[in-house]
């Protein structure tokens, strides 16, 4: 499969879950529908966009289990949180609960709006390692209070590439009455999703990691009855429009003037290829991959798994305890001597190698990562042992 991407060859890419990578038909539909815009601009923009976004949102909706009205693309989830956060009516005092797993860029925008509005950021403890789903639950329902307004919480985590039990948080949620916002970014492409059964009230996910699209095309669900609460993050031409559709929340975040949507219009294309390449069975054989190596090394690092080895907590991403002090040190030299290309991911103060697998990645990848380690292990400095944790 790794023809069909335009990789370098020479590098062992396992680091998929950071921006994805572009298989070469997908990327080409892409270019021909910039190329075509630039043909004839006006023409594109007034008279095709429309319609090309329009079965781009039914091919999506079909994929992630929702209706094409409830949700808009967007360039990333960090701009669709951001304008779900901004409209939000917080008070001080009001407390928003999420786990100590988010993602940096998400922390920060929390951080931000709470020091505007007197909210509390409130980043419950999910200590390591997890032992069952229940046990996740009962950690993140310890940061509940009475002045708990807003569930925030990310369906896989980047760091630790933990699944979390979304479902039943907003399950319970929703009993409590609480805004339930789910960052998704990883999660289209790569575990099963059902918008719609899940049930939040605002969902955001990425097209361009394991769904394959272009870098830059994600979305933002909103259910609707937040529909007309959520204000645009860009004021526009689709702002109290003087030609509106029958959704004003469609024209206030959609309709921005002049941008490039052609990562958004590449979706059909994007599916058609899942499906012309069976990637739910590439999909199987990559977990399989990521499971039957997740102890080998950890053995190897002298740690312990962060989880069960199982289905239930791991997709296609799995976080590797390890003991080192000069992270960006080692990730350089992984790069620079073993062209091997994957992230050292600190969170608090635990550090993570964390190894990505897709239908381009085979056991050799896994294999000489796993050579690279033990040779720095025996050659470097740059990563102790479990006895100095």
């Amino acid at each position: 499969m790794k023809e069909q991407f335009l990789l370098k060859e020479n590098i062992i890419f396992l680091n998929h879950g950071s921006f994805g990578a572009c298989p070469k038909p997908i990327f080409d539909e892409y270019q021909r529908l910039q190329l075509e815009l630039e043909l004839d601009p006006v023409d594109f923009i007034q008279n095709k966009s429309n319609r090309y976004l329009k079965a781009a949102k039914e091919s999506l909706a079909s994929f992630i289990g929702c209706k094409p009205n409830d949700f808009y693309f967007t360039q990333n989830p960090t701009m669709a949180i951001n304008t779900v956060v901004r409209s939000l009516n917080l008070h001080p005092g009001d407390e928003i609960l999420t786990s100590d797993h988010e993602y940096g860029a998400m922390d920060k925008t929390w951080n931000f709006i709470c020091k505007k509005t007197g909210a509390k950021y409130v980043k419950q403890a999910i200590h390591l390692p997890i032992t069952s789903k229940e046990q996740i639950l009962q950690y993140f329902w310890k940061g509940y209070s009475k002045r708990t307004k807003v569930i925030f919480l990310n369906h896989i985590s980047s760091a630790t590439a933990l699944i979390f039990p979304v479902k039943e948080i907003c399950t319970r949620a929703k009993e409590l009455g609480l805004v339930t916002i789910i960052d998704g970014a990883h999660v289209p492409g790569h575990i099963e999703l059902n918008i719609e059964e899940l049930d939040p009230d605002f969902y955001t996910g990425t097209l361009h990691k394991w769904m394959l699209a272009p870098k830059g095309s994600s979305f933002l669900y909103v259910k609707k009855q937040f529909q007309k609460e959520i204000d645009p993050l860009v004021v526009s031409w689709g702002y109290q429009s003087e030609m509106p559709s029958e959704s004003q929340f469609l024209d206030y975040h959609e309709y921005q003037g002049t941008r490039d949507i052609a990562a958004f219009l590449s979706t059909p294309k994007v599916i058609s290829f899942l499906n012309d390449h069976n990637w739910e069975q590439q999909n199987k054989n990559s977990k399989e991959l990521v499971l039957s190596n997740y102890k080998r090394f950890c053995d190897l690092m002298c740690t312990d798994p962060i989880c069960p080895i199982t289905s239930e907590f791991l997709g296609q991403m799995a976080s590797i305890p390890i003991v080192c002090e000069q992270p960006l040190e080692l990730k350089k030299q992984l790069l620079e001597v073993y062209n091997i290309q994957i992230p050292i991911m600190v969170l608090k103060s635990n550090t993570y190698i964390r190894y990505s697998i897709n239908a381009y990645n085979t056991q050799n990848d896994l294999d000489l990562l796993y050579n690279a380690l033990r040779n720095i292990l025996k050659t470097t400095d740059l990563i102790g042992n479990s006895s100095s944790l």
